[in-house]
């Protein structure tokens, strides 16, 4: 339960007002506004639909998924934190 507690409290501050903070475990990033969020499902309704439409043209199928993913990270790198590794909450004394 601590651990829920952590990450709702890193997720809250949030004074800059990115639409994305970058992970707490990992390299990446999270949405952490309405906005991001939004961006997320957009980019996942896309993935899905293109998917489903796909045919057997491989290479036009990889370039879609390449495109789509360009966009969402740019949109990260742009709106959020910028990516770092990092494992764990760092307390500031």
């Amino acid at each position: 339960m601590n651990l829920i507690r952590q990450y709702i409290g890193y997720f809250k501050d949030n004074p800059n007002g990115y639409w994305f903070k970058r992970k707490l475990y990992g390299w990446g990033w999270t949405p952490v506004k309405w906005q991001g969020w939004l961006a997320v499902f957009i980019w996942v309704i896309l993935f899905v639909f293109g998917i489903l439409k796909m045919d057997h043209e491989w290479l036009k199928n990889l370039i879609f998924i390449f495109i789509f993913t360009s966009i969402l990270i740019y949109i990260c790198y742009k709106k959020g934190e910028k990516p770092k590794w990092q494992w764990g909450y760092k307390k500031e004394n």
